[in-house]
């Protein structure tokens, strides 16, 4: 989950790379550092804690400048956040190291170094990727045969980029398991975490596959596969997004993605009804022999598949299974014959997910299909059918415009799939008219935000929230609750209405606000009667509730009305909603909302 850059050049990188790390830091910002060496090769570097922001600060006191250089910000791993276990680590006096990923032999390597006479300065797992380097290289002298030895001996994830003082001309990067791009210049390389921290500098990236290791100087770059031959990746250019890190009239990122989400969903959704061919030119072949469908997904994510399976058991009329990516390889589960896997991931580079999908029992398995925000990505490439999302670069930690934009494209596959197994079901579903007000919805909701603004700060002292939602809202009703408690800190659970008597109603008191997602569906009154069970025990209700629903504000009950809208889109509808609840929380509390404390935006570490 942490980010790094690195950078060899015929001018001074330092601003390439505090510039990567800004665009970065959402990856983390427990600490930041950065290395350079300059012509005469000398070796220097700086380290702070906390955010990029406290290293710009060190290179304002004491600047160092160089055209090769390397920098990270970290997310904490192996060794709390601290100076001495920021990144680079350094070795030998000569060769430095960033990483992002985990090295999970770290302990008895490390223990082997120390009786080889290494001496350690930090408690992390890279610090042993330096030293092993340093070792090998002082050997046969050469940086790329020193890299190439050491990381077979690493075990884990890694994405590496490594320089040294005598070479001061070449970065040295090597990845596996963890995202790593090259970015092509003209007398000037790069490498990065994402596409996103080299931008402002390049539009031509070039996508590193697990195993290989590159050298790059300023002239030119030789990419070496697993095997330790030559390799030739595509390249890849990517139009520039001026706007993509613009914060514009807004005040946070978080709130800038939630309303971009009109313009989004709309692009996303497309033109007319969904066809196979927007998930690859196999689908139309493919579609017609799913036998069930099989989601892997995590967090945000894992929520879209749950709203899915209702959708694909009630319209495709197809089995659905929903798994947590991160405990399903961990126990015996079973696939169905014939079943189409799913995996969904903004960033495309979640490890879990990635693990997850490269577990499932093949013989089982008819196709893998992508649900993903990022096009060439890992998980991009790892399958067979892919649906890009056209969120955009989110920079939030907190996903709002990914997941609801996850919603469109699963709600695209399960027409596609209910063309095929399910027509009679299907010619009872509007799916034409659902997608053509999906904009229009947005903005209407978008509209109660001064509304939604002035309800949460009845939220701001509580230390606990209830959420409740019934059939579909239920998932709703989980992303709601995950929306709070990770930009607000407030501990918030969500369960689903019916089961309150079964053990949540006895935490039901006036200090503990009631969040309930009430849409006008045929669960409504069974979803009205649970709610009188709160009121009736002094519960604090807040109800999100359809204009057409009948629900009124009273003692104890405050009712903010949603729009009508199709049923298809009214969990994106309630969604948008309960996103504004808790970023005007956030904001209130006056926590940092685009960047929550221990979290990060892309986790590429199990």
């Amino acid at each position: 989950m942490c980010g790094i850059v690195a950078v060899t050049a015929r001018r001074d990188c330092t601003e390439i790379l505090l510039e990567g790390l800004r665009r970065l830091e959402y990856r983390g910002y427990d600490s930041a550092g950065m290395a350079l060496i300059d012509r005469a090769g000398n070796l220097s570097s700086h380290k702070a804690l906390g955010r990029v922001a406290a290293l710009e600060d060190a290179q304002q006191a004491a600047p160092i400048q160089g055209g090769t250089g390397i920098a990270h910000t970290r997310w904490a791993t192996h060794g709390e956040p601290s100076v001495a276990n920021a990144h680079p680590h350094i070795a030998a006096d000569r060769i430095a190291v960033v990483h992002n990923g985990i090295i999970e032999n770290h302990a008895e390597l490390r223990e082997a170094l120390i009786k080889a006479g290494c001496e350690f300065r930090s408690e992390t797992d890279t610090e042993v990727a330096a030293h092993l380097i340093a070792r090998a290289v002082e050997e046969d002298g050469d940086l790329l045969s020193a890299v190439t030895k050491s990381v077979r001996q690493l075990e884990g994830a890694y994405a590496l980029a490594i320089i040294d003082r005598l070479a001061p001309d070449t970065v040295i990067v090597a990845r596996q398991g963890s995202p790593l791009v090259l970015g092509v210049g003209i007398g000037e390389h790069f490498a990065g975490s994402d596409t996103l921290a080299l931008k402002s500098v390049t539009d031509t990236f070039i996508y590193l596959e697990d195993g290989d290791i590159a050298e790059l100087s300023a002239d030119k770059f030789t990419i070496y596969d697993v095997s330790g031959s030559q390799a030739d990746r595509a390249r890849t250019r990517l139009a520039l997004q001026s706007d993509e890190d613009d914060l514009g009239q807004h005040d946070h990122y978080m709130l800038k993605e939630i309303y971009e989400q009109p313009a989004r969903l709309r692009e996303t959704a497309g033109q007319g009804v969904p066809t196979d061919s927007l998930f690859g030119e196999r689908a139309r072949d493919l579609f017609p022999q799913v036998a069930a469908v099989q989601i892997l997904a995590c967090g945000t994510s894992y929520h879209a598949g749950l709203v899915a399976r209702h959708w694909i058991e009630s319209m495709a009329g197809l089995p659905c299974q929903v798994e947590v990516a991160s405990e399903y390889r961990y126990r015996d589960s079973v696939t169905l014959p014939n079943t189409l896997v799913v995996g969904i991931s903004q960033s495309g580079e979640t490890a879990d997910t990635l693990a997850a999908l490269q577990h499932v029992d093949a013989s089982r398995v008819l196709a893998r299909l992508a649900i993903c925000n990022v096009d060439h990505s890992a998980m991009v490439r790892e399958c067979e059918l892919v649906y890009l999302t056209k969120a955009g670069a989110e920079i939030g930690v907190a996903s709002t415009k990914a997941f609801t934009t996850q919603l469109v494209a699963l709600l695209a596959l399960t027409t596609c799939l209910a063309r095929h197994h399910a027509p009679a079901l299907m010619a009872k579903t509007d799916v034409a008219t659902a997608l053509e007000e999906i904009e229009s919805m947005a903005v209407r909701v978008l509209e109660q935000d001064a509304q939604i603004k002035t309800l949460s700060q009845q939220f701001v002292n509580k230390h606990h929230a209830l959420f409740l939602g019934r059939g579909i809202y239920y998932p709703i009703a989980l992303e709601g609750a995950l929306k709070l408690k990770e930009i607000s800190y407030i501990h918030a659970e969500a369960y689903p209405a019916g089961e309150l008597k079964h053990g949540p109603l006895a935490l039901v008191d006036e200090d503990m606000p009631v969040v309930a997602v009430a849409p006008d569906d045929r669960l409504m009154e069974k979803l009205r009667s649970n709610l009188e069970e709160v009121r009736a025990r002094g519960g604090q209700l807040f109800v999100f509730a359809s204009e057409n629903a009948g629900y009124a504000s009273g003692p104890g009950c405050q009712v903010l009305p949603l729009p009508a809208c199709s049923p298809l889109v009214g969990p994106i509808a309630y969604t948008i909603a309960l996103q504004l609840l808790s970023y005007h929380v956030a904001v209130a509390k006056g926590t940092d909302v685009d960047k929550p404390r221990n979290l990060a935006k892309s986790v590429t570490v199990e």
